[in-house]
This record gives C-alpha cells, sequence and structure tokens, in this order.
C-alpha cells in the first residue's frame, strides 16, 4: 500500500522547487502518494505592501487559486502537474509574470482557470490547508513542509530538506529514508547549517 505523503509548497519559492522535484524522483521508488497542499508565504510572513517581497508573493498567491481551482475539479495530480508547469517558468526559465491562461494551456488544462487567480472563493480553503501544515511543523518554519504517517497511522511532519539540488539516485533514497525516519522520531526537533550556496533551479543547473 502506497504511503500518503502531503507536500506544502508555494510556487514563488526555489528551495521548495528543488525539494518538489527530489521527492518526484523519489515517489516512485519508496511508494508514496504525494499530495499538493498549499502553504503562502504572503500569509506567513505578511510582508508589508511597499516591500520588495510583497508583489512576488502576491502574484503567487494567484497561483495557489489557480491549483485549487483545478484541484477541486481535475483532482490533486492535475493541481501537481501545473505547479511543474509553474516551477518550470518560474525558476527553470525564470520568466514572472505571465498569463496564467499560457500555463494551463501548455499542460493540456482548460484556460478558463486563470480566472481564479483573482477569485476570492478560494481563499478559505488555501488559508485551512495552509493552517493544517503549520499546526503539524509549528509557526517558526517556511516552505516545503512534508508529511507522513508514523508506526501508528498518526499524521506527522517537518520543514524540509531544504537542498540546493537534487542529489543523485541513491542518495536521493537514503535523503528520503532519513527525512522519515526523523519526522517519525517523537525526540527529534531540529538540524541546521548555514546555507553557503543558492538553490540550483535554472534548468541548466539541473
Amino acid at each position: 500500500m502506497a504511503t500518503p505523503v502531503r507536500f506544502w509548497l508555494d510556487p514563488i519559492c526555489p528551495w521548495c522547487w528543488v525539494t518538489s522535484l527530489w521527492i518526484r524522483e523519489v515517489a516512485p521508488a519508496r511508494d508514496l502518494d504525494v499530495q499538493w497542499e498549499p502553504i503562502s508565504l504572503l500569509l506567513k510572513n505578511q510582508p508589508a505592501v511597499d516591500s520588495q517581497y510583497y508583489a512576488p508573493v502576491k502574484w503567487s498567491y494567484g497561483l495557489l487559486r489557480v491549483m485549487e481551482a483545478v484541484s477541486a475539479s481535475d483532482g490533486n495530480a492535475a493541481a501537481g502537474d501545473l505547479y511543474m508547469e509553474f516551477g518550470r517558468r518560474i525558476h527553470q526559465i525564470g520568466e514572472h509574470g505571465w498569463p496564467v491562461a499560457d500555463a494551463l494551456a501548455a499542460i493540456g488544462l482548460d484556460p478558463a482557470y486563470g480566472a481564479a487567480f483573482d477569485d476570492e472563493q478560494w481563499d478559505a480553503e488555501i488559508q485551512r490547508r495552509h493552517d493544517e501544515g503549520l499546526a503539524l511543523v509549528g509557526p517558526d518554519v517556511g516552505t516545503p513542509i512534508i508529511s507522513l504517517p508514523d508506526t501508528d497511522g498518526n499524521e506527522v511532519a517537518l520543514f524540509g530538506p531544504v537542498i540546493s539540488r537534487v542529489p543523485g539516485p541513491d542518495d536521493s533514497l537514503a535523503l528520503w529514508d532519513a527525512t522519515a525516519f526523523l519526522a517519525r522520531l517523537p525526540e527529534f526537533f531540529e538540524l541546521k547549517r548555514s546555507r553557503t550556496t543558492g538553490p540550483a533551479v535554472r534548468a541548466t543547473d539541473i
């Protein structure tokens, strides 16, 4: 039976993007059923409107609305595919502000979903699931968050792993096994070291 895994993401986060590529590689080998969940850096960090961080996370919040609309009608896997297209454009190509309808059409989804970008009806669901992720790990983290069941079937989660690039196949599997072990260990809270490099997100880096 596949292991249910929830992955909280904000499309604008490059670190989250790298981790999402990693878990997609790991999922078949470890029989993971990955569900894509929204966490908003706009809601989490609440940057001032005149901050340099406001416009990117506000725009990305609209992308989360579109993902919710797609998920509600076409399922979570379709929303995950749309996230991959968003990430390809944002992180690998380095483009921002493109028409959302273009990204939808590129993967065969109805461009009409793009209307959700400005539709507040999706906000309550985004907030609910955003809060679910933070309730599992605490308020002092960002994205990504990954959850899985422990040995008793209870949902447990960790922030991360934060990686600069996807490791090789063997190391990727070992990283998953370590992450799952630590998430299930109730005594464990934190491992960390200072970042010495940025995320390898451009197509030429991956």
